[in-house]
């Protein structure tokens, strides 16, 4: 299965990009680089990408085990490195899930099946950087 996507130049530094789907987001550069600073730039959009994958899967899982959730927030701090191509080093992600009498057996298994099995984000870059995880249970 392929997939798609286009990314158009606008001015300076800002650029469009469109999926196969027909979605659109802006891309742009910081203001001293020559961009105006009206979009996300692209490492932050993989860091986005990592966090919405894995997202998906647990609230998945967690709705078939079950579980009462109420919100999850995912943080995703990227480190890189100081030369070029400043690739990211290592990825930290950080889940904070709510709910009412979640199980911290099902969300620790829900997590752990996202990263071992199911977020194909995670599998792509992995082994280009080091990939951490923690999370945080709230319960209400």
């Amino acid at each position: 299965m392929a997939l798609n996507a286009k990314v158009k130049w606008i001015e300076g530094l800002q650029f469009v990009g469109e999926s196969g789907t027909g979605h659109a987001i802006i891309m742009d550069g910081d203001a001293q680089f020559g961009g105006q600073d009206t979009g996300m730039r692209p490492m932050e959009l993989l860091l986005v990408g990592v966090g919405g994958c894995s997202g998906m899967d647990v609230i998945s899982i967690l709705k078939k085990k079950k579980q009462n959730v109420t919100s999850i927030e995912i943080n995703v701090k990227g480190e890189k490195a100081e030369s070029y191509p400043k690739k990211f080093t290592e990825i930290n992600i950080e889940y904070i899930i709510s709910g009412k009498d979640l199980s911290e057996d099902a969300v620790k298994r829900a997590i752990e099946l996202s990263m071992d099995k199911y977020c194909s984000v995670k599998a792509t870059i992995e082994g280009a950087a080091k990939i951490n995880y923690s999370y945080k249970i709230i319960n209400s």
